[in-house]
């Protein structure tokens, strides 16, 4: 007889005898682990940042309140970091996504068969080098050579209405500006964007492609009108992968940012983020104040994380809903 058939006991003492049920124990605690570990960060976060929360409320983050960073003064406003951050990871989204999904669409349908395993190799490289290794290459090579050249000729959009506010000048020679670290950031999360894009395109049947293109589709229209569309919900969550390691990068933003509380919008101007300001100040920290004041927007970054990451799982199954 088979097991699914017995009797409640018997099945109980199958499962017990064969070590089920001992298996399922291990893999459900294995599981809230996770989700154990989650809420206890957030809880250390929330607990640390109390200090700073009852002395400045909603003002911490609010961007209409004057900025103000003085760990002297015990007096802080995150507003400025958390543009930073968002700010960085928006622009590198956006130069990105386009670059990602072309290097996709190339490796997973284009390109031909002894081309294909080295580039496969160098984009998957590419995601693997060391952040600080992409901070060095910005420090020495990269802002001299491109961001400050391209500092300069944004400039004159300072005088634009409407959008001038983010592109008033001028360029510092150093080249330590959120362009710059932006700038990086398309780098740094284009690999990782392109690698998951192409696996997402690589696992769509055969089927796909051949029935568009028995329909009399050319290539290009089986790509643009079948592959994307049907790929849609990983490719989204490749992107949204890229955003959040965009905006959760630390090191390499660090390095090129400027690390300066002013600025104001203007991305021309060194700033900082979230993770920058942690990363600078912590373990600097003067007061019992300003570390909470760090662990709050630590608390800030966190939270941000997972409401994209929600959003991300949102997206995906919603999308996915509707393509059945």
């Amino acid at each position: 007889m088979n097991a699914s058939h017995r009797p409640w006991r018997q099945r109980l003492a199958y499962h017990f005898q064969h070590g089920d049920v001992l298996w399922w124990v291990l893999l459900f605690l294995s599981a809230f682990a996770i989700v154990g570990l989650v809420l206890w960060i957030a809880w250390q976060l929330w607990v640390q940042s109390a200090p700073s929360r009852h002395a400045f409320g909603w003002n911490f983050i609010w961007p209409w309140v004057k900025p103000v960073w003085n760990p002297a003064l015990d007096k802080f406003q995150a507003w400025p970091a958390i543009y930073g951050s968002l700010i960085t990871a928006a622009i590198a989204l956006v130069l990105a996504v386009p670059l990602a999904l072309g290097i996709a669409i190339f490796l997973s349908e284009l390109a031909p068969d002894w081309l294909r395993a080295p580039l496969n190799s160098m984009v998957e490289m590419l995601a693997a080098i060391p952040s600080v290794v992409y901070g060095l290459w910005g420090i020495y090579v990269f802002l001299p050579l491109v961001v400050v050249p391209l500092g300069k000729a944004l400039e004159p959009l300072g005088h634009v209405p409407g959008i001038g506010i983010f592109f008033k000048g001028p360029t510092p020679a150093s080249g330590f500006t959120r362009l710059g670290a932006a700038l990086v950031l398309v780098i740094m999360i284009l690999p990782t964007i392109a690698a998951v894009s192409r696996d997402v395109l690589q696992a769509i049947p055969r089927s796909q492609r051949e029935a568009a293109m028995s329909l009399g589709a050319t290539r290009w229209e089986t790509i643009w009108k079948v592959l994307l569309p049907y790929g849609q919900s990983g490719i989204l969550g490749a992107i949204i992968l890229g955003f959040g390691r965009a905006i959760g990068e630390t090191m390499a933003v660090t390095m090129v940012i400027g690390n300066s509380a002013g600025g104001g919008y203007s991305i021309l101007k060194p700033g900082y983020t979230m993770a920058s300001i942690i990363a600078n100040e912590f373990a600097e920290a003067v007061s019992d104040m300003h570390t909470s004041a760090l662990m709050e927007i630590g608390l800030v970054l966190f939270a941000l994380t997972l409401l994209l990451n929600a959003l991300a799982r949102w997206l995906v199954v919603n999308r996915t809903i509707k393509r059945a």
